[in-house]
C-alpha cells in the first residue's frame, strides 16, 4: 500500500509533461509574411525552342571523277574560299587542252577568211571579183568568227569545269565530317554530298506558340494590362536541358503573321550572339521570353515557395492565424521571385520563412516583411516549376 502514493504521483509528473508538450505544440511560430499585392512584373513566356545555324551550305560535287584528297580538318572552322577537296583533275585537263587546241584551229580559219574578204574588197569595184564570191567570203568569215566565239565559249566552261575540281567552301563556318572519302567516285549528276558547313556565329533559335495565347497576349495589350516597351527589342534568354543559363541574351528578329494550321501556332525566331561556339545546331533549350510587363501582377519571394512533383505551393495565414498550404501555378522566376500565374491573391498573407518547422494548421506569429518588387533585379536565373 506503500507504493501507491509513488504511483499516483508519477502518473501526475507524467500528465504534466503531456500537456506541457501539447502547450509548446501549440505555441505559435515565429515567421515572416507578405501580403499580397499587384505589382509591375515581367511578362516571361517559357517555351521550348531548337538551335539552328544562321548558314548552312551543303558542299557538293560538280563535276564527276575520283576524289583524291581532303584538304581540311573535320570539326573545324572554315573560310569561304577554302579549299575541301581535290578531286582527280587528268581527264578534265585533257579536254581542256583539246578545247584549247580546237580554239587555235578554229582562230586560224577564221583569220584566214577575214583575209580572203579583204583581198576580194578592192576587187569587187574593179569586176574582177563577182559579187556573189564577195559575198560567200564574207559569210565564210562571219560563220568562222562565230565558231571562234563559240569555242571560246567552250573553253570557259573547261576552264570552270577544271576549277571544280578543287572544291572550295561556300561560306565560312564549322565543317562537319566528310561524306566521302579518298578513292570515291562523287559524281555531277547526281550532286554527291561531301560535306556540310554551318556558321555557328551568330545562330537562331526557333520556337512556336500556340495561337490561343498569342491572342490572349494581344487582348491584354489592348486592355493595357500588359505594356511593351515600343521601339525596343523583345529580350530573350536560354536555358540549357542541366538548368544552366546561357550568359548572352538574345533578341526576337522574326515573327510569323500566320498560324500553322496543322499544330495552331505561331513561328517565332530570336538571334544570338554565340561567340565561344557554346550553342550546336540541333541543340533544343528552353527561351524565356521577357515580352513586356504586367502591371496587375504577382510575385513572392522563392523561399516563400515549395516545388514539388505536382507543381508549387506556398503557406499562407487561415482566418484563425494557423498556417494553411496553398497550391499556386508558377510562372518563372525573375530575380529570385517566383511570378505567379493563379492561387493568390491581393490581401492573401504568404509566409516566406520557417516553412521547415510549420505544418499546415499550426498556429504561426506573423511579422510583415515586404519583398523588393519583381523585376528589379536583373533576371538571373529563369525557371519553370
Amino acid at each position: 500500500m506503500r507504493s501507491l502514493p509513488a504511483i499516483v504521483a508519477i502518473g501526475l509528473m507524467l500528465s504534466s509533461c503531456g500537456q506541457e508538450q501539447q502547450e509548446q505544440a501549440r505555441q505559435a511560430i515565429p515567421v515572416e509574411t507578405m501580403t499580397v499585392r499587384f505589382q509591375e512584373v515581367p511578362n516571361v513566356i517559357d517555351l521550348p525552342g531548337r538551335v539552328e545555324p544562321v548558314r548552312e551550305a551543303e558542299v557538293r560535287a560538280r563535276v564527276t571523277g575520283i576524289v583524291q584528297e581532303r584538304l581540311y580538318t573535320e570539326g573545324t572552322n572554315v573560310s569561304v574560299g577554302q579549299p575541301l577537296f581535290r578531286i582527280d583533275p587528268a581527264e578534265l585537263r585533257a579536254s581542256y587542252a583539246q578545247t584549247e587546241a580546237t580554239l587555235q584551229r578554229a582562230r586560224a580559219t577564221a583569220a584566214n577568211a577575214a583575209a580572203v574578204v579583204e583581198r576580194y574588197r578592192p576587187l569587187v569595184s574593179e569586176n574582177a571579183v563577182s559579187r556573189q564570191e564577195f559575198d560567200a567570203a564574207q559569210a565564210a568569215s562571219r560563220e568562222a568568227a562565230a565558231n571562234v566565239a563559240q569555242i571560246e565559249a567552250q573553253l570557259r566552261s573547261a576552264s570552270l569545269q577544271l576549277g571544280y575540281t578543287t572544291v572550295r567552301a561556300p561560306i565560312s563556318g564549322r565543317a562537319s565530317r566528310a561524306q566521302v572519302t579518298e578513292g570515291a567516285l562523287v559524281s555531277q549528276g547526281e550532286a554527291t554530298l561531301l560535306t556540310r558547313i554551318e556558321q555557328l556565329s551568330p545562330v537562331y533559335v526557333s520556337f512556336a506558340q500556340s495561337a490561343t495565347d498569342m491572342m490572349r497576349i494581344r487582348r491584354a495589350i489592348e486592355s493595357g494590362e500588359l505594356e511593351l516597351a515600343a521601339g525596343k527589342p523583345v529580350e530573350v534568354r536560354l536555358e540549357f536541358a542541366d538548368g544552366s543559363e546561357y550568359p548572352i541574351p538574345g533578341a526576337i528578329n522574326f515573327f510569323d503573321r500566320s498560324v500553322d494550321p496543322t499544330t495552331g501556332t505561331v513561328a517565332l525566331r530570336a538571334e544570338f550572339a554565340n561567340p565561344e561556339s557554346i550553342l550546336l545546331p540541333g541543340e533544343f533549350v528552353r527561351a524565356h521570353i521577357v515580352a513586356g510587363t504586367r502591371k496587375r501582377g504577382i510575385a513572392v519571394p522563392q523561399s516563400a515557395v515549395t516545388v514539388g512533383a505536382d507543381g508549387g505551393s506556398v503557406y499562407v495565414l487561415d482566418g484563425d492565424g494557423n498556417a494553411a498550404i496553398r497550391p499556386v501555378a508558377l510562372g518563372a522566376m525573375v530575380g529570385g521571385q517566383w511570378l505567379i500565374e493563379d492561387g493568390l491573391s491581393p490581401g492573401d498573407v504568404v509566409i516566406t520563412s520557417n516553412l521547415q518547422k510549420i505544418r499546415p494548421g499550426i498556429p504561426v506569429q506573423p511579422k510583415d516583411a515586404r519583398p523588393q518588387p519583381a523585376g528589379s533585379a536583373p533576371p538571373a536565373k529563369s525557371r519553370r516549376g
